[in-house]
């Protein structure tokens, strides 16, 4: 994936290396948070719930110390990368979200932080992976992930990166058209369904950050094959039933809470083919 020819985006907070937390998340060790993250795979208990019950019954090894934004933009490699990326999406968006949905774009904040920070939804891990905030309407972002992408799960590569911080802004999209209240009113109505719904709103995000790669190619001109081969690679290592199998040996689609590999290909690929907003209801 070029990028010389991408915009930096101004609304970037970084705030790795201030104050860090010791151990890892919530002054957890960083062996206590896998041990849970793995818990919660397998019991389908929600991660970050076991991790703050740790913390809360004092498991920890010492107090979250808060980050603190860095003034000014990243100067680092893959810090500039990040803001280069979300400033296409804001380029992108600015332009599409009035032009297909009649709405007006306003840009989200990206947060990068190292290890845990404090977020709009409550304390931020590295543990949970990338997610979008509809609270304070901010990105989360340790790019720790990135790495674990690459050694772990079979994924990585500039346009894999890409695609992950597409798919958070793709949830903010969905918040702008009004999509998540609902799907939240729904959930809490029916709460038997919220898999179902999580998994539906999941899928249209990954079809959302297709549209950006689609309208991002259409103006640079600046992906290969190889490119999407390596969305499609992320896309396929970071399904449900992948991941499940990895940790239990066994895939339980009702547990499912974004989607199985070939579902989270088949919805990346229509957006980037289809191009629309329209085309990315998977709610139907």
């Amino acid at each position: 994936m070029r990028d010389d020819d991408l915009r930096e985006s101004n609304n970037v907070e970084d705030r790795r290396g201030m104050g860090g937390i010791p151990g890892g998340a919530g002054g957890l060790g960083i062996g206590a948070v896998i041990v849970l993250t793995l818990i919660g795979w397998v019991t389908g208990i929600n991660p970050s719930t076991l991790i703050g019950g740790a913390e809360q019954l004092g498991l920890g090894q010492s107090a979250p110390i808060q980050q603190q934004a860095t003034p000014g933009a990243p100067s680092d490699e893959m810090g500039k990368f990040v803001a280069k990326v979300l400033g296409e999406t804001e380029d992108v968006w600015a332009v599409e979200l009035p032009r297909q949905a009649n709405k007006a774009y306003r840009a989200p904040t990206l947060v990068l932080f190292a290890g845990q920070t404090q977020s709009g939804c409550g304390s931020a891990r590295a543990a949970m992976g990338p997610f979008y905030c509809p609270t304070d309407q901010k990105l989360y972002l340790d790019t720790a992930f990135f790495d674990d992408m690459k050694a772990r799960m079979g994924g990585g590569g500039q346009f894999a990166y890409a695609y992950v911080i597409a798919h958070e802004v793709g949830h903010h999209v969905q918040n702008l058209l009004g999509l998540l209240p609902r799907v939240q009113a729904a959930e809490a109505q029916n709460p038997d369904q919220a898999n179902q719904l999580s998994v539906r709103t999941e899928l249209m995000a990954d079809c959302l950050a297709g549209v950006w790669a689609n309208k991002m190619e259409a103006r640079h001109n600046n992906l290969t094959d190889a490119d999407l081969q390596q969305a499609v690679s992320t896309a396929t290592a970071i399904g449900d039933d992948r991941l499940q199998k990895q940790a239990r040996g066994v895939a339980v689609p009702d547990s499912f809470t974004h989607g199985s590999s070939q579902q989270r290909v088949q919805w990346l690929t229509t957006g980037f083919k289809q191009g629309t907003v329209a085309g990315c209801n998977t709610f139907q």
